[in-house]
C-alpha cells in the first residue's frame, strides 16, 4: 500500500532528523581528536591525532563489513548473543533499516575506539591502533550493541522476551559506547604499564601536564555540541505521536533530553572544579573538562527517561565518580593520560545503575513504549517502580566488563607478547612524532617547556 503524503512527509523529516543527527555525533571525533592531542605533551600530538583519524577510517571499513551485520543484521542465523555474520549492508534493504540508521549508528562505533585509544596513549606503537581499532569496531562492539539496541537482543528493552521484565535501558549508551571504551582502554593500560617517569622509583606519581589547555577546552566544547546528537538523536524518529496523549510525542522528549544532558553534564563540571580545588589547592580548567565530559557520560543511558532534577543528582554523583577513581588509579599505578577509563568506564558504570534508580515510569513508556500506558514496566528503584530494572541494569554492566575483558583483554597481551604494542624506552622519551612519524605537529616544538628556537639559542651560547 502507497504511503500517504502525510507518511511521506514524516518520513523524511525522521531521515533528515537522524541524518543531522550522525553529523553532530561525528563531530565527536574532531573533539575527541582536539582533546586528545592538548592533553598529550608535544611531542606526541601528530601520533595521537593520527591515530584519532584512523580510528575514524578504520573503524568506518570494519563496522561496514562486519559491525552493522553483528549488531543489527537480520540474517537466517542471527541470534540474541552475536547478530548474525553476513555483510552488513547487505541485510538493510531486506530489514527495517536504512541508510540513515547504519550512518549514525557508524558514527557511534567510530567513537569507541577513540576512547580506548586515548588510555594507551603516547606510549604505543601505531600498528596496534591499526589492529585493536579494526577488531573494537568491527566485533566488540557491536555485539554489545546488539544486546542491548537490538530488538532480538537478550537485553534489549524492545525485545519480545524482556530480562526481568523490562531489559536494560541503555537509551545512548552509557554502557554499550562509554563503558565498552573504558574497559578496553583499562586492558591496555594495564598491559602496556605507565609511562615512562609517571611515577618515581617510589612509586609516587610525577605530574605530565599536556601541552596545550586551549585544545582541551576546544575539544569539550566540541564533544558537548556533539552530544545534542549523541543524546536527543537517539530518538531516531522525532515525529511519533504518544497514543495515550494527544498533545505528546518523540518531539516533547527530546527537548527534555536535551536539557537533562546539560544538567548532568554542568552540575559534574562545577562540583569537579570545586571538589578538585578542595584537594589540590587552585582552579584548574582540565578538571572542569574532564568533569563536564564525566556528566555526560553518567547521563547518556537514562537522558530520555529521567526528570531534570535527577539530571543534577546524576552529574554530582559522576564527579565524585571521576575524583575518586582518580585518586585510586594513583595509588594503584595506573597510568592513563587521557582519564578515560577513569571517566569513561567508571561514570558509564554510574549511568547505568543511575538509570535503574532514577527512571520515571511515564518516559520509560513513553521512550520503549510509544505512551502506551497498558503495558506495564519496572521504573527507578527509588521512584518504587521495583527491582526489575535495576537488576537488568547491573546484569549489562556486568555483561559488558566481561565481555571486552575476554576479548579485548587477550588481544592486548598477545600484541604485547608479540612486541608490537608498546614502543622502546628511547622512542618514548624522543617521543613518537620524530620516532614514528617523521616530524613533530609544531615547527617550533616545545623542549623542556620551551620554543625549539629559545632551545638552540641556549645551546649556542653554552
Amino acid at each position: 500500500m502507497a504511503a500517504t503524503w502525510e507518511e511521506s512527509v514524516a518520513d523524511s523529516i525522521n531521515t533528515v532528523y537522524l541524518l543531522f543527527s550522525a553529523y553532530l555525533v561525528f563531530v565527536m571525533q574532531l573533539g575527541f581528536a582536539m582533546l586528545c592531542a592538548g592533553s598529550v605533551r608535544a611531542k606526541n600530538a601528530m601520533n595521537i591525532l593520527l591515530t584519532n583519524v584512523v580510528d575514524a577510517v578504520v573503524g568506518s571499513l570494519s563496522y561496514y563489513l562486519f559491525g552493522f551485520a553483528f549488531a543489527f543484521g537480520a540474517g537466517t542465523n542471527a541470534n540474541p548473543f552475536i547478530g548474525t555474520c553476513f555483510f552488513a549492508l547487505a541485510d538493510i534493504p531486506n530489514s527495517s533499516y536504512d541508510y540513515s540508521f547504519f550512518l549514525y549508528q557508524w558514527a557511534f562505533a567510530i567513537a569507541v575506539a577513540g576512547i580506548t585509544s586515548g588510555s594507551i596513549a603516547e606510549r604505543t606503537q601505531f600498528s596496534a591502533y591499526l589492529i585493536f581499532s579494526f577488531f573494537l569496531s568491527g566485533f566488540v562492539y557491536p555485539v554489545v550493541a546488539h544486546w542491548v539496541w537490538s530488538s532480538s537482543g537478550w537485553l534489549s528493552p524492545s525485545s519480545s522476551s524482556l530480562l526481568f521484565g523490562s531489559g536494560a535501558v541503555d537509551f545512548a549508551g552509557s554502557g554499550v559506547v562509554h563503558l565498552v571504551g573504558g574497559i578496553a582502554g583499562l586492558w591496555g593500560a594495564l598491559i602496556e604499564g605507565p609511562r615512562v617517569g609517571r611515577f618515581d622509583a617510589f612509586g609516587k606519581p610525577v605530574p605530565i601536564r599536556g601541552h596545550n589547555a586551549t585544545l582541551v577546552v576546544l575539544g569539550t566544547f566540541l564533544l558537548w555540541f556533539g552530544w545534542f546528537g549523541f543524546n536527543p538523536g537517539s530518538f531516531d524518529k522525532v515525529l511519533v505521536a504518544y497514543p495515550s496523549s494527544a498533545d505528546q510525542g518523540n518531539w516533547t522528549s527530546v527537548g527534555r533530553t536535551a536539557v537533562t544532558t546539560t544538567l548532568a553534564g554542568s552540575t559534574a563540571g562545577i562540583i569537579t572544579l570545586f571538589g578538585r580545588r578542595l584537594l589540590v589547592g587552585h582552579w584548574d580548567a582540565m578538571d572542569v573538562c574532564n568533569g563536564v565530559l564525566g556528566g555526560f557520560v553518567a547521563i547518556t543511558a537514562g537522558c530520555s527517561v529521567v526528570e531534570p532534577w535527577a539530571a543534577i543528582v546524576c552529574g554530582f554523583f559522576a564527579a565524585w565518580v571521576l575524583i575518586g577513581l582518580n585518586i585510586l588509579a594513583l595509588k594503584l599505578q595506573f597510568d592513563d593520560p587521557l582519564e578515560a577509563t577513569q571517566l569513561h568506564g567508571g561514570c558509564g558504570a554510574w549511568g547505568l545503575i543511575f538509570a535503574g534508580l532514577f527512571a520515571k515510569e511515564e518516559y520509560v513508556l513513553q521512550a520503549y513504549n510509544s505512551g502506551d500506558s497498558d503495558v506495564v514496566r519496572p521504573y527507578g528503584l527509588l521512584l518504587g517502580g521495583g527491582w526489575g530494572l535495576i537488576g537488568a541494569q547491573m546484569i549489562e554492566l556486568i555483561a559488558i566488563v566481561v565481555w571486552v575483558s575476554v576479548t579485548m583483554g587477550p588481544l592486548f597481551y598477545a600484541l604485547h607478547k608479540l612486541r608490537i604494542l608498546r614502543i622502546t624506552i628511547d622512542d618514548e622519551v624522543a617521543g613518537l612524532d620524530i620516532s614514528s612519524h617523521g616530524g613533530y605537529a609544531y615547527h617550533n616544538h616545545p623542549e623542556d617547556g620551551q620554543p625549539r628556537y629559545y632551545a638552540d639559542y641556549n645551546r649556542i651560547r653554552g
